[in-house]
C-alpha cells in the first residue's frame, strides 16, 4: 500500500442519485464504474459517504431552494424546466452526493489526504436557487464554498464535461479567488448555451475565467491544444487546491452531445493536474465525476482518471 493513497467513493448507496431507468442519468452508471474499478490493480482507500445537512447545502445554494427539494420530493414535480423531476428519495440522494463530495473537501482543507474521486457527483449546473440539467444540489459550488471558507484560495476549477459548468460560472463569475477554465463543447449547439469564450468573469474577477468552446466533431487532439491554454490560465494563479469535473459524456458516442474524445483526453488532465497540485497545492487535487451517458465510456474515462490519480 502507498502511504497516501487516492481516496474512491466506492459505497452504492452513492448510486441511488438518478432519475429512474429511463432518464439518461439513470440507475446502472455507478455499478458500471464500480465494475471497471475492480479490474483496476491500484491502491485506494474507499472515501465514506456523508449526507449533508441544511449548513452544508446552504453554503452554496439558498434555503429558500433547500426547503424547496424537500418539500417536492417524491411528487415528481419538475424541479427546473422538466429534465430534473423530484423523484422519490431525490433529496436524500442528492444530500449524500453533496456530503459525500464535502467531507471530502473538508479533508483536503485539513491536510487529512491529498487526492481523492466521487464517481456521482460533478453536478455542476444547478443555481444557487434552482435545479438545472439532472442537477439538484451543485457540489462543485459546496466545494468551492468549503474550500474558501477554511481559507484555502485562490481555487482552481477545472471542468472537461462536454456540457458547460454554467452554475459554477455564474456562481462565481465576480469572485477572484476561483479560477475557471472549461473546455466543452459550443453552447451554441448544445445545451446549456453559455460558455462563450468572451465570458471570462466579472468586475475585481475579469480574466480569472476561462471558457473554450470546441465545435461538434473536435477529438483528442482539439482537446490537446485546448489544454495548453488551460494550464497556462492555471498558471497564472497557481492555485492552493484543484477541483476537476471529469464528465465523461464528451467521449465519441455519447447520446447527448457532439465530441469525439477517447478516454486519452480524461487521462492526460488528471495526470497533469495532479503534477500541478503536486507543485502549488500540496497535492490537494478533487475530482468529481460529472456526466457521461454510455456505460462503457463512463467506465473508460473515470478508470483513466482513477489510474492517473493513483
Amino acid at each position: 500500500m502507498v502511504e497516501d493513497p487516492l481516496r474512491i467513493a466506492t459505497d452504492e448507496r452513492l448510486g441511488a442519485y438518478h432519475f429512474g431507468p429511463a432518464h439518461p442519468f439513470g440507475p446502472g452508471r455507478m455499478p458500471a464504474f464500480l465494475e471497471a474499478l475492480a479490474g483496476l490493480e491500484i491502491d485506494y482507500a474507499d472515501l465514506p459517504l456523508a449526507e449533508a445537512d441544511a449548513a452544508t447545502l446552504t453554503r452554496f445554494h439558498t434555503a429558500e431552494y433547500v426547503e424547496r427539494v424537500q418539500a417536492l420530493a417524491g411528487t415528481g414535480a419538475p424541479l427546473d424546466l422538466g429534465d430534473t423531476p423530484a423523484m422519490p428519495g431525490i433529496d436524500r440522494a442528492a444530500a449524500r452526493v453533496a456530503g459525500t463530495v464535502a467531507a471530502a473537501a473538508e479533508a483536503l482543507a485539513a491536510g487529512e489526504g491529498r487526492r481523492a474521486f466521487v464517481p456521482i457527483a460533478g453536478l455542476h449546473h444547478a443555481r444557487r436557487d434552482q435545479a438545472s440539467g439532472f442537477c439538484v444540489y451543485n457540489d462543485c459550488g459546496i466545494v468551492l464554498e468549503t474550500l474558501l471558507a477554511a481559507g484555502v484560495a485562490p481555487v482552481a476549477y477545472v471542468d472537461i464535461d462536454v456540457h458547460h459548468g454554467d452554475g459554477v460560472y455564474d456562481g462565481f463569475a465576480a469572485d477572484p479567488r476561483v479560477v475557471f477554465a472549461d473546455i466543452h463543447q459550443d453552447g451554441r449547439t448544445l445545451f446549456p448555451g453559455t460558455g462563450a469564450a468572451e465570458a471570462q468573469g466579472e468586475g475585481e474577477a475579469a480574466g480569472t475565467k476561462l471558457n473554450i468552446p470546441l465545435a461538434p466533431g473536435a477529438g483528442d487532439e482539439e482537446f490537446a491544444a485546448a489544454w495548453e491554454r488551460v494550464e497556462a490560465h492555471l498558471a497564472r494563479y497557481r492555485p492552493r487546491a484543484i477541483l476537476l469535473q471529469c464528465g465523461a459524456d464528451g467521449l465519441a458516442g455519447d447520446p447527448l452531445a457532439g465530441l469525439r474524445y477517447t478516454a486519452a483526453s480524461h487521462a492526460l488532465a488528471a495526470r497533469r493536474l495532479r503534477a500541478l497540485a503536486e507543485e502549488w497545492a500540496e497535492g490537494r487535487l478533487l475530482a468529481l465525476g460529472g456526466g457521461g451517458y454510455t456505460p462503457a465510456n463512463l467506465a473508460a474515462a473515470w478508470t483513466a482518471v482513477v489510474k492517473a490519480l493513483a
